[in-house]
């Protein structure tokens, strides 16, 4: 088995190897806007959902040569953003978002995507998400350097949106309906696939 220091490793092969180890990961696409209004969309694979109670999830925003991302700016700026769960339906149009563009130019302007108004908060989202998520920001934590860490983002759900043909009773998700896109490493990504169950131990 080989071993590695990560001390010994470039922050890009650092990145690799986590980002080719922990998959398949779930890709959020966030829209958010500054104080003046401007609209971003990006997608992350740093996400999760980490609280219950309240409901809670987390992006993680790297930061590169000191320049964080437009997304944690915002976020930071109007303490709310809109998070969709990248799909096989949206995942093309989604991924046109990632491509870079001169600061100011609305990344939704290079897609196929519909804008619609949200329910709470003032950030607009798209049409195009079987599930979406309104947030408030919760808190924003800076992990690693000022340099080159990110910006842990952590936001509170405040509104749930699920298609009808996504949603079981009894609050549960139809994960074949939702078909989920998942980031592997690279330019690689995974649908759903084959699933399984394991009773959990009872003592």
């Amino acid at each position: 088995m080989k071993q590695f220091n990560p001390e010994q490793l470039s922050d890009i092969q650092n990145y690799k190897l986590l980002s080719g180890s922990v998959i398949p990961r779930p890709i959020a696409f966030v829209t958010s806007k500054d104080h003046e209004g401007t609209l971003n969309a990006a997608p992350f694979s740093f996400f999760n959902v980490v609280n219950n109670a309240p409901p809670m999830i987390a992006i993680a925003a790297q930061r590169a040569d000191g320049e964080r991302k437009d997304t944690a700016v915002n976020i930071e700026q109007t303490k709310e953003f809109v998070v969709h769960i990248t799909d096989e339906m949206n995942v093309e149009e989604i991924n046109k978002t990632a491509a870079p563009l001169e600061a100011g130019d609305n990344e939704l302007d290079h897609t196929a995507l519909t804008l619609i108004n949200s329910e709470i908060v003032d950030t607009p989202a798209i049409r195009e998400a079987k599930v979406r998520f309104e947030c408030k920001l919760n808190q924003i934590v800076v992990l690693g350097s000022e340099e080159n860490g990110a910006d842990l983002i952590i936001g509170e759900v405040v509104m749930y949106h699920i298609e009808d043909e996504t949603y079981f009773e009894d609050s549960k998700i139809n994960p074949n309906e939702l078909k989920p896109v998942a980031r592997l490493a690279g330019n690689d990504y995974a649908k759903l696939g084959e699933t399984f169950t394991i009773q959990r131990p009872e003592s």
